[in-house]
């Protein structure tokens, strides 16, 4: 006779949770279709070995699965890195639950110099990368680029992305209410999803964004438009009232 518990239901509702969690983190990037394949091949490996009992199908199915965990760390090495950093984060789910809720604030005055910034180089059409370090940390691509190390400030970030700077291609970083560093180089997105009017910025903001949950700024360019990436989502043609709404928000 089989029995079935109070034990068991939370084993099925963790389990659950877990995989709606590595779902959620993997659909920022084009690993999620990879991810609903995995799924689905593993259903269709225990209804073919479990259910109907196809001792041969069965067995060739074990064998990709034993052989498939390493092709699995391989191809989702970088979600399994964002992963175990979320966890390790302090605002990860786990330690808001266990723990007190640490909510920075931006200040105004902190933010004002780059939504005037931002509204000046939209006007005049002049593309940049701004990114906000949060949580999880940003030295890898911080030390990419030029390290600045100073206040934020209006004209500072103007005229690191005027036309003719030789950091202006790059992303700016931002860390601690500072600019960190200029000139960085940043991770691009794949996500298939991306529209095609986008260019290299608007890729580069939702790759850093994918990989951590920082917050990305992107002027662009062609258009002057101020667009926003943040958990792997855009939200384009923001105006700066909307810019200054949003960096004043609780991280």
């Amino acid at each position: 006779m089989i029995s079935f518990g109070i034990k068991d239901v939370i084993d099925i509702l963790l389990v659950a949770l877990i995989l709606f969690y590595i779902y959620k983190l993997m659909k920022r990037s084009y690993a999620a279709n990879i991810f609903t394949g995995i799924i689905i091949f593993i259903i269709t490996w225990i209804v073919v070995s479990q259910v109907f009992n196809m001792r041969l199908l069965g067995t060739i199915f074990d064998k990709l699965v034993s052989m498939g965990m390493i092709a699995l760390v391989i191809v989702f090495q970088e979600e399994i890195r964002r992963f175990f950093s979320t966890i390790g984060t302090r605002r990860s789910n786990i330690f808001r639950f266990f723990g007190k809720k640490h909510r920075h604030h931006n200040s105004h005055d902190d933010i004002l110099p780059i939504v005037l910034a931002c509204k000046k180089m939209s006007s005049e059409k002049v593309g940049a990368l701004i990114v906000i370090e949060r949580a999880v940390g940003l030295r890898e691509f911080i030390t990419s680029g030029e390290e600045i190390d100073a206040k934020v400030n209006n004209s500072l970030i103007q005229n690191i992305f005027f036309k003719n700077s030789p950091l202006h291609d790059g992303a700016m970083i931002i860390r601690n209410n500072r600019i960190a560093a200029a000139g960085c180089i940043l991770p691009v997105s794949h996500n298939s999803n991306i529209p095609k009017s986008l260019g290299l910025r608007h890729r580069s903001a939702l790759g850093i964004s994918e990989k951590s949950d920082a917050l990305a700024i992107i002027v662009s360019e062609e258009t002057g438009n101020i667009s926003i990436a943040s958990g792997g989502q855009f939200r384009l043609k923001v105006s700066p009232d909307e810019l200054e709404s949003v960096l004043t928000e609780p991280a």
